[in-house]
C-alpha cells in the first residue's frame, strides 16, 4: 500500500474477503486498507498477511474520519446493516451481492442510500468479465441481429458446507441472480416472467434448509427473447459459467475456453481440459480485480451517487426477478415480474 492514498475499511475476512484485501492492498491508490470482522482473531490475521491494519471492531470503522470508504464482505446477513451504517456515515460503499436476503430489506437498505445520497456500488462481478463485457457490445451494438434465444449455465463443482445454506437465501438466489442481472445487463431488456422448478436429489442438508441443489429456469424478456437458465451445486467436472446468445445474424458464447468442464462426445472433439476451473474465485479474478478498482477510482474522483459502476437498484431488479423465480418453483406456475418501484 501507498504512503498516501484512500483509507478504505474492509468489513469481512473471511474467504472473498480475504481475496478482496489482497487486492486491494496492492492498489496504489489504497494509503491505508483497514479490516474487521466479527472474529478480531481472523481479522488479526489477515490484516498481518496484507500489511493491512486491523481494527478492533466495526465500530471503529465507522467511527468518523477513520476511513473514506467501506467495502462489504460479510456473511450475507449482515449486508444491508453495514450499507445503512455506510450510508449515514456519508461513507461511499462496495458490496457483495446481495443487498438483503429479501425485497423489503433490499428496500430499506436502498433508501437509506437514496437520503443519504452515497455512493453504492453492488458486486455483480460479471459485469466486469471480459468476455461478458465483449458480448454486451456485440448485443448492444447489433452483430448479432434480433436475439431470439439465452442460454445461461451457472454450476458449481461442489456443494458449499451445510452451515452456508440457510444463511445464503438458495441456489436461486445465490447463484442464478448473478444470470438474471448478467442477461439484463447485456441485454438492456427486463424480464417479465418466470417458470422455475427445483430438485433437491443430493445431500439431506439442502432439503433440511428448504433449498434445492439444481434449478431451472424459463425466463421470457420484454422483447420476446426466451432465456433459459440452469444451475446446479454439483458439476463435479469444475466450475462452470456460460452464457450463450443466439440471434438471427450470429451467436456468441461466454465462457467457452480451454478451462471449460466439458467433454466433447464427437469423434475428434475437444477432450475434458486438463485444468478445468476449480471455483468462482479462479474463473472471475480479473472480473473482481476490475469491480474492486471501478470501485476505488470512482471514489478517488469523487464520484456521486448518480455515478456507481453498478447501482444498488440492479441488485434489487435482479432479486425481484429470484423471487418470482421461488415462487414458480414452490407453486408450480408462471409467475409474472414485479416492476422495481
Amino acid at each position: 500500500m501507498g504512503a498516501a492514498g484512500l483509507r478504505i475499511g474492509l468489513l469481512g475476512a473471511g474467504r472473498i474477503g480475504s481475496f478482496h484485501a489482497a487486492v486491494l492492498a496492492g492498489m496504489d491508490a489504497v494509503g491505508e486498507l483497514v479490516i474487521a470482522d466479527v472474529d478480531p482473531g481472523r481479522s488479526a490475521a489477515l490484516a498481518r498477511q496484507t500489511g493491512a491494519t486491523a481494527a478492533p471492531s466495526t465500530e471503529e470503522v465507522f467511527t468518523a474520519g477513520r476511513v473514506d470508504a467501506v467495502v462489504i464482505a460479510s456473511a450475507t446477513a449482515a449486508h444491508a446493516e453495514l450499507i445503512t451504517r455506510a450510508a449515514r456515515a456519508g461513507l461511499p460503499a462496495f458490496c457483495e451481492k446481495p443487498v438483503a436476503l429479501d425485497v423489503p430489506g433490499t428496500v430499506r437498505a436502498l433508501s437509506e442510500v437514496e437520503a443519504a445520497g452515497t455512493l453504492l456500488q453492488i458486486g455483480f462481478q460479471r459485469r466486469f468479465d471480459a468476455g461478458f463485457r465483449a458480448a454486451r457490445e456485440a448485443v448492444r451494438g447489433g452483430r448479432l441481429g434480433r436475439l431470439h434465444t439465452i442460454r445461461c449455465v451457472t454450476s458449481d463443482a461442489a456443494p458449499p458446507p451445510p452451515a452456508f445454506l440457510p444463511l445464503s437465501g438458495g441456489l436461486i438466489r445465490d447463484c442464478m441472480v448473478h444470470d438474471f442481472d448478467a442477461v439484463r445487463w447485456l441485454t438492456g431488456r427486463e424480464v417479465t416472467e418466470v417458470y422455475a422448478l427445483g430438485t433437491d436429489g443430493g445431500a439431506a442438508f439442502f432439503r433440511e434448509a428448504g433449498d434445492v441443489d439444481t434449478a431451472a429456469a424459463l425466463l421470457t424478456l420484454d422483447d420476446g427473447t426466451l432465456v433459459t437458465a440452469t444451475a446446479t451445486r454439483y458439476n463435479g467436472a469444475g466450475y462452470d459459467v456460460r452464457t450463450e446468445l443466439s440471434g438471427e445474424l450470429d451467436q456468441w458464447v461466454v465462457g467457452l475456453d480451454a478451462r471449460t468442464p466439458a467433454t466433447s462426445a464427437e469423434p475428434g472433439g475437444p477432450a475434458a481440459p486438463l485444468r478445468p476451473w476449480p471455483d468462482f474465485l479462479a474463473r472471475f479474478e480479473g472480473a473482481y480485480r476490475a469491480e474492486l478498482a471501478a470501485f476505488v477510482q470512482a471514489v478517488a474522483g469523487g464520484a456521486g451517487a448518480g455515478d456507481s459502476p453498478c447501482p444498488g437498484g440492479e441488485g434489487l431488479r435482479a432479486l425481484l426477478v429470484a423471487e418470482a423465480c421461488e415462487v414458480s418453483r414452490r407453486e408450480h406456475r408462471p409467475v409474472r415480474v414485479v416492476a422495481a418501484g
